[in-house]
């Protein structure tokens, strides 16, 4: 009897811990050095976690450059750690092994996943590219850079001006093209050769240069699940783009803008509706799974809340992926929750040339996301912006800003 009882006692402890290490699992909090791997390349993520309050869950970052972008809470789910990016319908999934994370990178559409990349994590290691510092012979790749991107498929190109600063062997910057920028790019140089990523949850950059005697970078961009390019970069402090205002622009005969679409519960709101009333107003073309429409809204939303007494008023128009409210209304509740966005932001239509040009037919074409419109008191087109310089690109956000506050200063002081 009592060896019956000792090999119950000993089968309930086996089962105890086995269920207490499936539960249980933890994960260091701090800092890890994680890879995304396409195509021989690897592509270097800083991502910085912490355990929550609750003791289960975790806040997780990724760290590029000047920036710390708050991804999702993660948990683990049948022993396998979950970092979900909801926004950007994408995951990464992991096990869990000491100071090793293995996994994957997912882009999902629903619950179908729709490409995916190898993930790998170290804990403790905080460096990008090179465990060490070059200190000796560096080139320097600091200022401004005419720049032609090549799809090698398609052979399209794309103009660019690229900013950059470098201090030591570390560089930051961007590149700024028509119809946005690549955001917080970070990496080094070493030897010859320029080495810079960025991960977003949606954008995942990796970009190599080549820096040539005369100072032209040559390289090649890595982007997400297949996306590649070439470029070639010349150093001009002239550079710029073309005008932003001059992109998109109404149509002959055409001054006003007007719709009705519904918000995230189903309730249509017109621009006639009496909160828009002798108002300027900003309309934000934009969608939940647009990084750069994240950064314009991360500047609009507490504008918005400093401003909004002044009499003006802003309407986000969300082009999703489905036109279907009960598809789209959870992503754009968490987009409005995650900014803290006070001002309404409506369903318009799906993110394709048919659906803008259908539910703003006043306008030549909406070449981007984000595209904004300026409209004064008199419902009157007054500017129309496309594209955003982010945060990311440093001195031209700086000037987007002063730019956006004087035009709406005007707006607001006209009678």
């Amino acid at each position: 009897m009592r060896a019956i009882k000792l090999i119950i006692a000993l089968f309930t402890t086996v089962g105890f811990l086995s269920c207490q290490s499936s539960s249980d699992k933890s994960l260091k909090p701090g800092t890890w050095r994680a890879t995304l791997t396409r195509d021989g390349q690897t592509l270097p993520v800083i991502l910085d976690i912490a355990k929550n309050p609750d003791g289960k869950t975790y806040t997780v970052y990724s760290v590029n450059a000047g920036e710390r972008l708050k991804m999702d809470t993660a948990y683990f789910n049948k022993d396998s750690l979950h970092i979900p990016m909801q926004l950007f319908d994408s995951e990464i999934t992991a096990a869990v092994d000491g100071d090793k994370l293995t996994g994957v990178y997912k882009r999902l559409d629903g619950e179908k996943i729709t490409g995916s990349l190898p993930f790998n994590a170290t804990f403790g290691a905080n460096y990008r590219f090179f465990k060490e510092e070059a200190v000796e012979g560096v080139k320097n790749v600091t200022g401004k850079y005419a720049t032609i991107f090549k799809n090698e498929v398609t052979k399209d190109s794309t103009e660019a001006v690229g900013s950059f600063t470098q201090k030591g062997s570390t560089v930051e910057g961007s590149f700024l093209t028509p119809t946005g920028d690549y955001r917080y790019l970070s990496g080094n140089v070493k030897g010859d050769s320029l080495y810079l990523s960025t991960f977003d949850g949606s954008n995942a950059y990796l970009i190599k240069a080549a820096i040539l005697k005369d100072g032209v970078l040559k390289g090649a961009m890595w982007s997400g699940i297949k996306g590649y390019k070439t470029f070639t970069s010349i150093l001009n402090e002239n550079a710029k783009l073309p005008d932003a205002t001059k992109l998109t622009y109404m149509k002959p005969g055409s001054e006003t803008v007007d719709f009705t679409f519904p918000d995230a519960d189903g309730k249509p709101l017109s621009l006639k509706d009496p909160r828009f009333k002798d108002k300027p107003v900003i309309i934000q073309i934009m969608g939940s799974w647009c990084p750069n429409c994240m950064d314009e809204t991360n500047f609009l939303a507490p504008w918005y809340k400093k401003n909004k007494e002044r009499g003006v008023e802003i309407v986000g128009l969300a082009f999703e992926h489905s036109d279907d409210l009960a598809v789209s209304a959870p992503k754009l509740k968490r987009m409005v929750s995650r900014f803290g966005i006070e001002y309404p932001v409506l369903l318009a239509g799906t993110n394709t040339n048919e659906a803008t040009a259908k539910a703003l037919p006043m306008l030549n074409k909406v070449m981007s996301y984000p595209t904004t419109i300026f409209i004064d008191k008199k419902g009157k087109v007054r500017e129309i912006h496309t594209g955003f310089s982010g945060p990311g690109t440093g001195k031209y956000y700086d000037e987007f800003v002063a730019d956006f506050n004087q035009l709406m200063d005007k707006l607001i002081s006209e009678k």
